[in-house]
């Protein structure tokens, strides 16, 4: 087929799934687009790479970035900070209920002041504001397990079918080489095979769900039609992780929809996950101490020992790191003196640490590292609660939380504008929407706030 019928068919097919997305619902917010652009081009290519495709790079240099998409990421978060103020977001209320996911927030403001670079670390906070932004304009809709649903649905629908277009017919943008063996590599709408890896991951992880819930239809003509989309789209999702020869995204869409079939079933005490996971890390440090488990899953998985320099890497940036308890300062490890020494030794020139965690070391020192966890640690508790209450979202959410917290063993996911931060933040954040009762005013009854709500009532979750 030629490579320009090829791009028509597949860009009148994703309208035609978009079309039909939302076709007979009552009320989709318009707002809904703004977490599916944020996610898009996070989980593909900035603004400024698209517009030079074909091009040489012209995204500007490591401490200024692009203008262009640094305009465009705060006209994002400027427009997205418009919706909530419209929706009148109880601040106080989002606070309390996600205590720690703030604190991190502004730990990473506090750590400004000791970066080497305040401008360019605050201009980078402020960046990242878009994450929480992005997840609350879902949390805040009417009806957020829906607006979830579509965000998710219609970031597969661009990101997916394109990378197959790029792959198949336009290998001039979908196709490398990898910059440590020199062998051809497929990255898909991405620029490197671990983005159209992590994408591809996320994207069966949540279709696979998808494929779940669409099975409970009643409609037997929407179930029929509902379950044909997803097993196509999954099909999609999987062979184009197959094709990214990520083996990082392979394993941990393994662990998603595994976690999201065993809670499905009888076996699993909805009650007992924290004890499932202890006991889970207890079996995986008996297995590493017996068998050295470590070492024959990464030979299985066709990697070498130091995860492809990774481990090296690791060992240089701790070298590094002469501020452990407070870090280098947001965003600021990888700039100056410290990012001429790594480029000196290593060809490659990286520029994160692969490690969510040690790049969180780096940034904002062990105090970080500490809200990081603890972070975790009270996401886990939340979902782990509404496991009883609202199943079928719970598990979707547990499902993605273990598997971001083993992405990041080597990967950086905390950090900047990836994909797999925002969908962090989808998962973590809760919100309870205050309920509004009528009191007699003088110009009638006039609405006021409730003191308090009830949690079946009020409580407003992705859900």
């Amino acid at each position: 087929m030629p490579s320009s019928l090829a791009t028509v068919l597949t860009f009148a097919f994703v309208f035609f799934m978009m079309r039909r997305e939302t076709k007979g619902e009552e009320e989709v917010s318009p707002a809904l687009w703004l977490p599916v652009i944020w996610l898009s081009i996070s989980g593909s290519r900035y603004l400024s790479q698209w517009l030079a495709l074909g091009q040489p790079d012209v995204t500007g240099n490591v401490t200024d970035g692009s203008p262009l998409d640094a305009t465009f990421f705060s006209c994002l978060i400027c427009a997205g900070g418009c919706v909530l103020l419209r929706r009148h977001l109880a601040i106080g209320s989002l606070v309390r209920e996600n205590a720690w996911v703030f604190a991190f927030i502004a730990l990473g403001l506090a750590s400004v002041l000791w970066s080497d670079f305040p401008f360019i670390a605050l201009k980078r906070w402020i960046k990242t504001l878009g994450h929480p932004i992005m997840a609350l304009i879902i949390l805040t809709d009417p009806r957020p397990l829906r607006a979830l649903q579509i965000v998710l649905k219609r970031c597969a629908f661009l990101l997916l079918p394109f990378s197959v277009l790029f792959i198949k017919y336009l290998p001039q943008y979908g196709r490398g080489y990898d910059a440590f063996t020199g062998e051809p590599m497929e990255i898909g709408v991405g620029l490197t095979k671990n983005d159209l890896g992590y994408v591809s991951m996320a994207m069966s992880i949540f279709l696979a769900w998808s494929l779940l819930q669409a099975r409970k239809l009643a409609d037997r003509r929407q179930r029929r039609e509902e379950m044909l989309v997803c097993v196509v789209f999954l099909c999609m999702a999987l062979w184009l992780l197959v094709r990214s020869n990520s083996a990082t995204s392979l394993v941990t869409m393994i662990l998603g929809v595994t976690v999201i079939l065993l809670l499905g079933t009888r076996l699993i005490n909805k009650r007992r996950i924290g004890v499932y996971v202890v006991v889970g890390i207890l079996f995986g440090c008996a297995l590493q101490a017996l068998f050295d488990i470590y070492s024959e899953v990464i030979t299985a998985l066709g990697r070498d020992l130091s995860l492809t320099d990774r481990t090296e890497v690791w060992a240089d940036v701790i070298e590094l790191q002469d501020r452990p308890l407070i870090g280098a300062g947001f965003e600021s490890f990888w700039l100056g003196q410290r990012l001429d020494v790594m480029w000196a030794k290593w060809w490659w020139r990286p520029n994160q640490a692969h490690n969510g965690y040690l790049e969180t070391y780096l940034h904002m020192g062990l105090i970080g590292v500490t809200c990081l966890v603890a972070m975790i640690i009270s996401t886990f508790r939340k979902i782990s609660k509404r496991l009883i209450d609202d199943f079928e979202l719970a598990r979707f959410r547990l499902a993605l939380l273990l598997v971001i917290v083993v992405f990041n063993y080597t990967e950086a996911g905390f950090k900047a504008l990836h994909f797999m931060w925002t969908l962090f933040y989808m998962i973590a954040l809760e919100y309870t929407k205050p309920q509004q009762t009528k009191v007699a005013g003088r110009h009638g009854m006039v609405p006021r706030p409730m003191a308090s709500a009830a949690p079946s009532q009020s409580r407003r979750h992705i859900t």
